[in-house]
């Protein structure tokens, strides 16, 4: 028997047939049950903020394992209430901001949810806005507020009030009216494949829903933690959203999620109103707050920007037929080809000892580690072009297959 047919029989099949076998990680690199090494440019999906195995991980979780794990939320504990300090801080919060801890992103989305249900419960507003082609999520209230159809048509019907409007300032301004609780909104949209907002967007948005006494909720959960070269994909604008949520890079890889909320949607919980029995336990918090403080301590928001910049540059020298051009901001990157072929390029990476990931079928994404320098962008440039000359060798010898004439029988 091997992995994959223990892997068939024991688990779900809603993630589909596991492309490997992985049992070991240090820094930017992946090592399989076969021993093989790879370059890991995915990190989990924009989840290993330091890469894999780095000491700092290692140790904050050794020392908090050993010291205190779990109390419930009955009780503080130090880590909890440093987290919480210190993602109040790197938002820009103030005095007045708060923070509800949860597991996920999924989770901390849901709190997003509750919070704007309570807002539109109080002044009157049924409505929420998000955006086409969205994703939030999968539990049921964040499936609700991903605008992808596809995703939610084996689920409905869904939790009512949610309103899936296109990308422009202008259907923001058409849909937005004393009505609507919330808009809730990605900085850059990973899942539909790295793409950015319009300009000016977020300015826009924060305009119209202070005129309307909406709340702006702002979902970082693939943008937060530095990834796109600043803390969260918010301050890019220069704006104060009333909310946003956290997960995937502030653990480094350990599952915590947060709401953190500013000004008076900070007042909208009351005792009773959500909870979570793991949310914001001192293992968890103590290892997001040695991730976070690792981050600031070695300069990785800057050097996210930096070689984000470095790697738009690599990849324009290139010169792929495939390869049209890329998106996004920082270490959060979609790469977009000419032709719906993401999924052959990715196959063709991991042939060569790169893992990448299909956001979409034109779009390859990539966010590696922050901690990535000279050395592992050379490494990756290389691979991903021998991955491209792959999987353009296989599309020739393909068109070349369709346009031959058919075989006639005599």
């Amino acid at each position: 028997m091997s992995w994959q047919d223990d892997a068939g029989r024991d688990l779900v099949r809603s993630f589909g047939e596991r492309m490997a076998m992985f049992v070991r990680g240090e820094g930017a690199y992946l090592w399989d049950d076969a021993g093989r090494r790879y370059l890991d440019f995915l990190g989990g999906i924009a989840v290993n903020s330091l890469g894999h195995a780095h000491p700092v991980f290692v140790e904050a979780l050794a020392r908090q394992a050993a010291t205190l794990t779990h109390v419930s939320n009955y009780f503080a504990t130090p880590p909890q209430l440093q987290l919480a300090a210190t993602l109040k801080r790197l938002a820009g919060t103030g005095e007045r901001g708060r923070v509800y801890f949860g597991n996920s992103g999924a989770e901390a989305n849901e709190a997003a949810f509750k919070l704007a249900r309570l807002h539109g419960r109080e002044s009157g507003r049924p409505r929420i806005l998000t955006l086409e082609n969205a994703f939030h999520g999968r539990t049921m209230g964040t499936l609700a507020l991903t605008g992808k159809p596809a995703m939610q048509e084996p689920f409905s019907p869904m939790v009512p009030g949610v309103e899936h409007i296109p990308v422009t300032i202008e259907a923001l301004e058409a849909a937005l009216d004393d009505t609507v609780a919330a808009l809730v909104v990605e900085p850059i949209q990973g899942e539909a494949g790295v793409v950015e907002l319009p300009e000016g967007y977020l300015a826009a948005a924060r305009e119209l829903t202070s005129a309307h006494g909406a709340l702006l909720i702002v979902d970082e959960i693939q943008t937060g933690a530095g990834r796109t070269g600043a803390w969260f994909g918010f301050q890019h604008a220069g704006i104060t959203p009333d909310a946003i949520t956290v997960a995937k890079g502030i653990g480094g890889g350990f599952p915590i999620g947060a709401l953190i909320t500013f000004g008076d949607a900070s007042e909208l919980f009351f005792p009773g109103s959500h909870g979570s029995t793991f949310g914001g336990n001192a293992l968890g918090t103590a290892v997001a707050g040695a991730v976070l403080g690792e981050i600031e301590r070695a300069g990785l928001v800057a050097n996210a920007a930096a070689r984000g910049a470095q790697i738009r540059d690599a990849i324009a020298g290139i010169h792929s037929p495939l390869v049209t051009g890329c998106r996004g901001q920082g270490l959060l990157i979609g790469i977009a080809l000419a032709r719906p072929v993401a999924g052959a390029v990715v196959a063709a990476a991991q042939t060569h000892g790169l893992i990448v990931n299909a956001a979409n079928p034109s779009t390859v994404r990539i966010a590696p580690p922050l901690t990535i320098g000279d050395d592992e962008i050379a490494e990756f440039v290389d691979l991903f072009q021998a991955s491209l000359a792959t999987a353009t060798e296989a599309l020739l010898l393909d068109d070349a297959a369709d346009a031959a004439p058919a075989k006639v029988n005599a």
